[in-house]
């Protein structure tokens, strides 16, 4: 049988003639001139998709006010899923960094959607990602474009750290505050709400207190919310309310991922003194950060070290960890919920620290307390309502130590009793009773 070869030319598929096309559009800034770019943006791929006999019209997604170093923009997440759920066949976009200035991101999105068989159209460039030269374009002009974004974030950061230098801000809300052609002016009905704050603080509440305080008498917030210890607290050390302002106390580490970093003195920080109306005199608001200096010391180690028994006691109520609290009588672990929010939101005990540590001897079977054998061997402490202690120890064994309070003749030592006289005779002299 004679052997003979035949050429078998392959076979075309069937194109699909109606491509469902979609445009993407981007800017970055909120300004008007932006505003109007992206709205021009729109109106032309709309019209360009329409024009095209060929193309189906599949939407244009449009991001506003978003980074293209960053691929967690809205409209580009919705579009890439639309890819997915096979909705589109073809995107458009005017260039490379309207579409991603990250690289990475570029050119990952471009290959996921290749393998899908869904190429890119960047009309700037004149490049198709299904062709066989669009990948190598693609990776040296996203190289380009990242770069630039680089370049364009230290320019910015260099002239905003020349306006530091030379007293220039911008204007800030703040409860008590509000910018008013571009001036910070005083608000009269807020500025009693700060004032308060700093008094009641004075005077010698806790910041859950004074929180608890603004609740009840409905002093609203800045924002709408609800008064927390937190919000307290960053107003009592914010020094624009004595008229000053530091500047740079945060910075954005780099262009790519935009995190923004408290500046613990990697950055040079701009104090400007007397910037604007203070509503708080400049040595009340040094009295009251003098108090919290002197509120840290006393409630935290004076070696500033972190307990052993710290994250260690978990609260059987609640579950939340305990703290150690130092009175004026005694040191205390006590629930944060019960500490922070009151015997409303959790009705555990408090524990007196010599008890605490009488019980970790005695589940351990130890002579004498012991930091570094309770770290090593005790895992976590269950504090349960009716004083029991399981011990879940690092042997994988538990022991359950049942706890009292020291009785008062026990703990009435000779130092606690001259201190109650004392107390006594300044309450007479002042009482007159």
């Amino acid at each position: 049988m004679e052997r003979t070869i035949q050429i078998v030319q392959p076979m075309k598929l069937a194109e699909r003639k109606v491509l469902r096309v979609a445009a993407y559009a981007r800017v970055s800034c909120d300004k008007d001139a932006m505003r109007r770019s992206l709205k021009a943006q729109v109106d032309y791929y709309k019209d360009l998709i329409h024009s095209r006999s060929e193309w189906s019209f599949a939407g244009v997604y449009a991001d506003a006010f978003y980074t293209g170093t960053k691929d967690n923009r809205p409209q580009f997440s919705e579009m890439l899923k639309a890819c997915r759920d096979g909705k589109i066949d073809r995107i458009i976009t005017k260039s490379i960094s309207r579409f991603a200035r990250n690289t990475v991101t570029l050119l990952s999105t471009v290959r996921d959607l290749r393998c899908a068989g869904i190429g890119i159209y960047f009309e700037e460039q004149n490049i198709d990602t299904l062709t066989e030269a669009g990948e190598l374009m693609i990776t040296i002009l996203a190289s380009q474009a990242q770069e630039e974004s680089r370049a364009t974030s230290e320019n910015c950061k260099w002239r905003i750290r020349k306006m530091f230098e030379e007293g220039y801000t911008t204007p800030f809300n703040l409860l008590g505050y509000k910018a008013v052609d571009g001036l910070v002016e005083t608000i009269p009905e807020e500025t009693e709400a700060v004032q308060r704050i700093f008094q009641l603080y004075l005077e010698g509440f806790g910041k859950q207190a004074i929180a608890n305080i603004l609740k009840e008498e409905r002093v609203p917030t800045c924002l709408g919310g609800e008064w927390a210890p937190t919000t307290i607290g960053s107003i009592l050390k914010n020094e624009k309310y004595a008229g000053d302002l530091l500047l740079q106390k945060s910075f954005v580490e780099d262009h790519i991922s935009k995190i923004s970093r408290k500046n613990r003195g990697e950055m040079p920080k701009y104090f400007i003194q007397n910037d604007h109306e203070a509503i708080i005199p400049r040595e009340v608001f040094n009295a009251a950060e003098e108090e919290s200096v002197r509120r840290r010391a006393k409630y935290f180690h004076s070696s500033g070290e972190k307990s052993e028994l710290s994250s260690k006691i978990c609260c059987g109520i609640c579950g939340k960890n305990y703290r150690r609290k130092t009175t004026a009588a005694r040191i205390l672990w006590c629930c944060s919920t019960y500490n922070t929010r009151g015997r409303k939101y959790c009705a555990s005990k408090a524990i007196p620290e010599m008890t605490l540590k009488e019980s970790c001897c005695q589940a351990l079977g130890l002579a004498e307390y012991d930091p570094q054998e309770i770290a090593d061997r005790i895992i976590q402490i269950d504090a349960l309502p009716d004083n029991r202690l399981v011990f879940h120890l690092a042997d994988g064994t538990d022991s359950e130590i049942q706890w009292t309070f020291p009785s008062r003749s026990e703990s009435w030592t000779e130092e606690k009793r001259q201190k109650a006289a004392e107390q006594a005779r300044r309450h007479h002299a002042k009482t007159g009773r």
